[in-house]
Parts: C-alpha cells; structure tokens; sequence
C-alpha cells in the first residue's frame, strides 16, 4: 500500500480536448525527433562522406536505444509527468546541441564516430521512453481501451515523424543551416514537453516539481540561445582546426561545403569541397594541362569544336580549352555556388583568368548524370572533371550507365577524358574506372602524371573503337592500351607542364600501378567505391 503514495495524482480538472492536446505534444516530439535522426546522418555525410555507413550507424544504434529506453521508462511510470517533463528537456538540450558537439569533436577530438555512437545511445534511449510515458498520461486523463490509445499513439508519432522528415530538408536546411536548425528543433521539443506538463498536468505534480521544471526549461532554452549566438563563431573556428592554412572563404551550399584558403609566404591558394582537396595554386596546371591537351589533340587536323565539361565548375579546365579555336563550351557543374565563386572572387579569377565569363562559355546547373541522360546534343569531346568515386553520390558518375549515356553523346570521332584517381593510391579504383568505359564500348588508354599536391594522378583517354585513333577491336593486352594515342597539338604553343616528351612516358606503368583484374562499377554495385575506399584508407 505504501508504494501507491509515490504515484502522482490524477489530474481532478483538465482543459477541454486535453486527450487532443496530449496527441499534439507526441506529434511534434516525433517531428523533432526524426530531425534529431536525420541530423545526426547528414552532418556525417558533410564531415565524412559515406552516407550509407553514416545512416546505418545511426540507425541501427538508435532504434536499439529506443527499445532500451522504452524497458527503462517503467521505471519512471509512477511519476510519467514530471519523468515526461525531464527527459523532453534533456532531449532537447541533447538533440538541440547534436550537430555542434559532432562538428567539435570532429575538429578539436578527432573523436567523431564515438562521439556519434554516444550521442545516438543517449537521444534514441530518450526517445524509446516518450511513448511509455505518453501512453500513461493518456491513461490517466481519460478511459479507453488500451488497443485503441496505442492505435492514436503510434498514428500521431508516425505522422509527426513524416512531418520532420519533409521539414529536415525542405525547410530547416535550407533557411536555418544543420546547426541552427538542429538548435531550434531542440527549443521546440523542450518548450513542448515542459508546457504540456506544466499545463495539464500542474496539480499531478506539486508546486516544487514546477518550480524545477519551469528553472530548468529557462536555463535549457538559455543554453540553447547562447549556442545560436555563438554559432557562426563555433562553426568558423571548428572548421579552422580542420585546414593548415588560414580560411578566406567559406560557404555552406545545398550540395556541398565550398573552402578556400591560402598560405601567404608560398602564395598557395587552395581549393576544398567537404574537406577534400580539389586544387593548389602552386601545381594545378600540372593536373589541368594533362586533363585537356591529350583530348584536344588534332585527329586527322581537326580540332573539337563543341566541347562539354562535366565538373570543372572552378573554371581551370575551361581556360585551358580556351587556348584552342573552339565554338563552343558547355559546362555542366552541379552548384550554382561554386561557379559563382570561380566567377567572382579575385584569387579564383587570377587563376582561371575569367574563363567563366568568355562568350563561348555556357554555364549549367544540373546533375552531370542527369543531363546526359536527358540531353540529345553531340560533342567532339568531353571532358569529365568530377570528384572522385568516394561517395554514392560520386560513384555514380563513374558507373557503366554514365559512361554509356558519355559514350552516345560523342560526335563521330570525338574522344572523351576521365580524370580517374591515382593509379598508385588507388590502383583498383584507377583500373576499375578504366574497365567500366570499355564496358560502355569505349577504347581506352590509361595515362598518369605527377601532381605534387596529389600524387601520382591518373586518367583515361577513350573513344569509339575504330574513331579518334583508337583501335578497331577489344584490346590485345590486358592493359586497356587500345585506346587513341595520348599526345599534344602542336599549334597550342608553349604549356607551364606538358611536352611531347612527357606524355610519351605517361602511358607506362610501373609494376606496382599497373593494371590487374577489377570488376565493373554499376549503379547497383558500384564496385569503384570499395576500391577507392581501400586504396585510400592507409594515406
């Protein structure tokens, strides 16, 4: 009889339509909740790419959790409200500064993962308990049968989790950023568990149980207000500790993470997307010169005229193929921002010598796979300078159906080039690339050079059997060597890198790059990723 006094009170007086009221609060804790869920994913997939192992971390640790939580709560029935009350404020205040604790202990701990794993522990146990707790306040403010509060239960947390689920991506990220957005989500969620509580629930819980809930909401809602203050401050300095060189740029677009810094002393301005090094001052003409000559090269004296770029929204490719007599250059590059960067900031232009801007340039937004796919234009020659096959997102554009739809968008003779990787850092992904094009009935010729800020970098050469000086059959070596001939225009005058003499040896191999047996990459079974991924892990 004794352990009966510890069970709060039923409510004697209530508002009207207060069962609507309690199916309410389950409806935005659930919105909040799957914002929590999806923040956690996205700000893996900015920081470390691999969306899939981001998502299944999170996943698979807090749907664990959450049954966790839920065996845990029966603990707190006996006092559901004021346990409602405090785990909605713990799980706002958690939730709330999520992205700002990821994003720090990835910058200053180099903790991430566990950071990841502790914080999916903690807010899917807390949201495990939400229902227990919720289903016992609803049985004390009015009498139904189990079955059907569990039916309205359940409805109200799955519609709220599709409500969030829709605003994460369509609303949040856009206006708020994953930082703030990741805040406000947390003030909504303690704002609500406290009211509701506080409201329909304030004879249950006694004045001093009130008083707590009510200081510890202020200072809840306080913390999260001096991390929005402070945010811009939090997320500047964060991202310097990932970057040996001072920032001079920085932006966070809807596709990507865009960096720009520069060394004073060397004069080295560089150039990130999410963290990943994508040009240096000091050599990128090295890269760029052995990218575009070898695909401009004269095939029976005649220069490509219309050329496409599929990347390259930096513009250095652009101003190399401007050094030829072209018609046109279609340029395709997924981020409006990054071509507005290379077409207005002055360190950008200064190396890509307003390349953007030359009227036979045209500039396009859109999905490199995606334009293929739907365009009808024919090229005399492409020239892919895409990110590497590291992500979903990216190896998808090294796919036999992406090379495929390149391969029927070339004129007759036209040629295309595929910067592919590093043939000694990631030998299978550089030979599995290469692989993937003949599949897509394309000869190839596979060719390497050094960039110093790189590495030794790899590309392919490819055209029609038969065309552009590619051999007629499949190749007589293993090596992918039927492709045309790697070599210079001799009228593109004077380059900073290459000669004749140069890509002469650019199509040997040594023994421990060569070419040894790789699947295809798909779009169902991106072979590429895997090979990237393991060829990197030990650099």
């Amino acid at each position: 009889m004794a352990a009966a006094t510890d069970v709060e009170p039923a409510p004697t007086s209530l508002p009207r339509r207060a069962g609507v009221l309690v199916f309410a609060a389950v409806f935005l804790c659930a919105s909040c909740g799957m914002v929590y869920e999806l923040a956690l994913i996205t700000v893996g997939s900015y920081l470390l790419g691999n969306a899939v192992v981001q998502a299944s971390i999170v996943l698979s640790v807090m749907v664990f959790a959450m049954g966790v939580g839920a065996l845990l709560s029966k603990r707190l029935v006996r006092r559901a409200a004021a346990g409602f009350a405090v785990i909605e404020l713990v799980l706002g205040l958690l939730g709330g500064l999520s992205v700002v604790l990821l994003y720090t202990s990835f910058a200053w701990l180099r903790a991430y993962t566990a950071a990841l794993v502790v914080l999916a522990l903690l807010i899917g146990g807390l949201i495990g308990a939400e229902i227990p707790l919720l289903m016992t306040l609803l049985q004390r403010i009015r009498s139904r049968r189990a079955s059907d509060e569990v039916a309205d239960l359940f409805a109200a947390d799955y519609v709220g989790g599709l409500v969030g689920g829709l605003l994460f991506p369509f609303l949040l990220l856009p206006t708020l950023g994953l930082l703030k957005g990741a805040l406000a989500t947390g003030a909504v969620n303690a704002v609500v568990g406290s009211v509701v509580v506080l409201w329909l629930f304030r004879e249950s819980i006694g004045r001093g149980v009130r008083r707590a809930i009510t200081v510890a909401m202020a200072l809840v809602l306080l913390v999260l207000a001096a991390a929005w203050l402070f945010s811009d401050e939090i997320e500047v300095t964060s991202r310097q500790q990932l970057y040996s060189a001072p920032i001079i740029h920085a932006e966070r677009t809807a596709y990507q993470e865009i960096v720009l810094t520069r060394l004073e002393p060397h004069e080295d301005t560089r150039l990130f997307l999410n963290g990943n090094l994508q040009l240096s001052s000091t050599d990128e003409y090295r890269y760029h010169e052995a990218l575009v000559h070898p695909v401009m090269a004269p095939v029976a004296a005649v220069t490509p005229k219309r050329v496409l770029v599929l990347g390259g929204g930096d513009g250095m490719a652009v101003r190399e193929l401007l050094k030829y007599p072209v018609e046109q250059i279609t340029l395709v590059d997924l981020d409006p921002a990054m071509t507005r960067l290379a077409q207005t900031h002055p360190r950008l232009l200064e190396l890509n010598r307003g390349a953007l801007s030359d009227p036979r340039v045209r500039v396009l937004h859109d999905d490199a796979f995606s334009y293929l796919r739907n365009g009808n234009e024919r090229f005399d020659a492409i020239v892919q300078d895409l990110p590497d096959p590291s992500t979903e997102a990216t190896a998808k554009l090294y796919s036999l159906e992406m090379f495929a739809m390149a391969q029927r968008a070339l004129a007759p003779g036209g040629r295309m080039v595929v910067q592919s990787t590093s043939p000694y850092f990631a030998r299978d992904a550089y030979w599995c690339i290469g692989r993937t094009l003949t599949e897509a009935g394309l000869a190839v010729r596979g060719y390497h050079v050094d960039v110093p800020t790189f590495g030794d970098w790899g590309f392919f050469l490819a055209a029609r059997p038969g065309e552009a000086g590619a051999a007629t059959g499949p190749p007589e070596t293993p090596d992918l060597a039927g492709g045309p001939q790697v070599g210079l225009a001799p009228a593109v005058g004077e380059l900073r890198f290459l000669t004749p003499e140069v890509l002469a040896g650019a199509t040997a191999f040594p023994r421990d790059a060569g070419w040894r047996p790789v699947k295809v990459s798909t779009l169902l079974e991106p072979a590429v990723i895997d090979y990237h991924r393991k060829g990197w892990r030990t650099y």
